[in-house]
């Protein structure tokens, strides 16, 4: 196959599996059925562009293949008189582009994604089985990649993807946006979900590009939308304050050749002043409802006085410390003492992030998780320890998989040699 044409493909079915199979998934009501019928327009797509080229609209290809697929699948399941007719009621609709965001928060059952996230999440299965689901339905993840964003083995999460699809298609859960109580309920476990999206693109786990930006994109859309359906609901807005505001530092995160810009070295002329006003504004939104703040109402004040900061010397590291400790009091975490300690190491020198650094080490979550090593070696470069650095370094770089991360770390690894 011509490897323009693969990674067309690559890129589409990144692009649209997502929609594809939560359209599906409204038609034909079974979550795992949807999927495999999305993979099999795939195998079409795989068989047929690299000869008839790709065509002008894949996404809409690709429903196409996949709902006649979803007709025979039902023609043989003998339900082909009112499916079928379900089905040819909707074939012109589906080649019609998906409607803008605003057009969809007019209505809190119009969004596929949004209600294939709300089955996905569904009380009848376990909290991480709902975030694996839907990460991968939703993200178009593999089982690798979720297992790493969830630091557990790659079997775990492969066994609860298959048992939830198992569950979702015996209990029949309805393929829809709950309502009422219902929908507060789900809220939290939504959430999560929607940010580990949003953390794959923002910081991919494999692969050889830094970010997927389609993920991030996807995600703030999500948010946004959720955001109008509970908007009594601090946390919502939150998170949706949270991703506005990394978002806003896409252009600056990556140089000319694809590299990662870290966050003390960026160009904060490049940050999105629009992204960070709505963030700012959300933030605002949240804390009007005069309740505690919660893990995403601190992290997103977090993520303001980075914003608020001109330059990376002016940031208030002291509040960002106080504001970690805070959020490790009501959301314990070896990862948030991690960046904890990063800030710590702002205010307070290299010396005092190191010791608590050092104080995880033995801590099984962080045990395959590669910032561990790598800010252990920003700290212990930062002291003069150039040696122990370079071997935390180059730890680090075995850790990851993602290929721009890994040159990054071995760069520094060779910053620190023979000295």
């Amino acid at each position: 196959m011509n490897s323009n044409v693969q990674r067309t493909i690559d890129a589409v079915w990144r692009m649209e599996s997502a929609r594809l199979i939560a359209g599906l998934a409204r038609m034909v009501r079974d979550v795992g059925l949807a999927e495999e019928l999305a993979q099999d327009a795939l195998v079409v797509a795989l068989e047929q562009w690299p000869a008839t080229g790709v065509p002008d609209n894949p996404g809409a290809w690709l429903m196409a293949t996949a709902k006649r697929r979803a007709i025979d699948h039902l023609r043989r399941r003998k339900m082909l008189d009112r499916k079928h007719e379900e089905l040819g009621r909707e074939r012109d609709a589906e080649e019609m582009a998906v409607p803008d965001l605003d057009e969809q928060l007019d209505d809190d059952i119009g969004d596929d994604l949004l209600r294939l996230i709300f089955t996905a999440c569904h009380p009848v299965l376990s909290t991480e089985a709902r975030a694996a689901l839907t990460l991968r339905l939703l993200g178009g993840l593999t089982t690798d990649e979720i297992a790493r964003a969830f630091l557990v083995a790659e079997p775990t999460i492969a066994q609860r993807i298959v048992r939830a699809k198992r569950t979702l298609a015996e209990e029949k859960v309805p393929i829809e946006v709950p309502r009422g109580p219902e929908l507060a309920e789900r809220i939290s476990s939504v959430l999560e979900v929607i940010y580990l999206i949003f953390n794959e693109g923002y910081t991919a786990t494999a692969g050889d590009d830094w970010m997927r930006p389609t993920l991030c994109e996807e995600a703030l859309r999500l948010g946004r939308v959720l955001a109008e359906l509970e908007q009594e609901e601090p946390e919502v807005h939150a998170l949706v304050a949270l991703m506005e505001i990394q978002a806003s530092r896409t252009r600056a995160r990556v140089g000319p050749g694809g590299e990662p810009v870290l966050l003390l070295e960026q160009n904060r002329a490049l940050w999105d002043q629009l992204l960070i006003r709505r963030g700012l504004a959300a933030l605002a939104r949240s804390e009007q409802s005069g309740r505690p703040r919660g893990p995403y109402g601190f992290q997103a004040a977090i993520a303001a006085c980075h914003a608020r900061a001109r330059s990376a010397h002016e940031t208030d590291w002291h509040r960002i410390a106080s504001l970690y400790a805070e959020l490790a009091q009501v959301n314990p975490s070896p990862v948030v003492e991690l960046n904890r300690a990063v800030a710590v190491s702002m205010a307070d020198g290299p010396a005092a992030g190191l010791e608590i650094v050092d104080r995880l080490s033995d801590e099984p979550l962080l045990k395959n998780y590669h910032l561990l090593p790598s800010v252990r070696g920003d700290f212990l470069h930062k002291l003069g320890r150039l040696a122990e650095a370079r071997d935390e370094f180059e730890r680090a770089a075995t850790m990851t998989r993602n290929e721009r991360e890994r040159a990054l770390l071995m760069a520094r690894a060779a910053g620190c040699a023979g000295t």
